[in-house]
């Protein structure tokens, strides 16, 4: 998909000042993200919150799109980063459920948010952001480790692709009020047990 005329690539912060300022950029979005969500927050706040220039903030982020989709990678290279190994008594489907259902019940804390950055990671998905194609990357990876496959076969990966866009269509579900929580929970199982069973099983290496 071409990009719009008009909208930049975005710049990487580079220095430790850069970075730093980068973060704060990121933790003044979630933080006025869960108030507002997507729509209501303004980038003039966000500037103002993380105490840097709105041409800083745009230099980084053109668009709200790119800034919400950015802090989706943030939190979703967070969550691989802090997930541990399963234990060996576990099995590999069981252990991704219980993955995908902490990870999920994480973004309901916060369901704006979480709506903000669901809608603008599948937004830039379609090739309006970079960074989106490595988000998926990290989750399916985490998946994989999780399961303990180290060296997927092409069916693995399909069979992970699948889950991962049924896993987001269950907790767009619950974000936008249409079923529970619990109910989320119990498709999360269903569906790791439908795809990944017949394929991962009982799979260590």
């Amino acid at each position: 998909m071409r990009r719009p005329s008009g909208v930049r690539e975005p710049a990487e912060p580079n220095s430790a000042k850069q970075q730093e300022r980068y973060a704060r950029m990121l933790r003044a979005a979630g933080r006025l993200g869960a108030q507002h969500g997507l729509e209501r927050m303004q980038m003039h706040d966000v500037a103002r919150d993380a105490g840097v220039a709105i041409a800083t903030l745009y230099r980084y982020f053109p668009s709200k799109t790119h800034l919400f989709a950015a802090l989706m990678h943030d939190r979703v290279r967070r969550l691989d980063a802090e997930s541990p190994s399963p234990p060996p008594d576990l099995s590999p489907v069981e252990a991704v459920v219980q993955l995908l259902v902490k990870a999920g019940g994480q973004l309901f804390e916060q369901p704006r948010l979480a709506l903000a950055m669901m809608q603008s990671n599948n937004a830039a998905s379609v090739g309006d952001a970079p960074g989106v194609r490595q988000t998926d990357e990290i989750v399916r990876d985490l998946v994989l480790r999780t399961a303990s496959v180290t060296d997927p076969t092409d069916r693995e990966l399909r069979a992970v692709r699948i889950l991962e866009l049924a896993w987001y269509g269950l907790l767009t579900t619950v974000l936008y009020e249409r079923s529970s929580a619990a109910d989320a929970q119990e498709g999360v199982r269903l569906a790791c047990s439908l795809l990944l069973g017949p394929v991962i099983g009982d799979r260590r290496t």
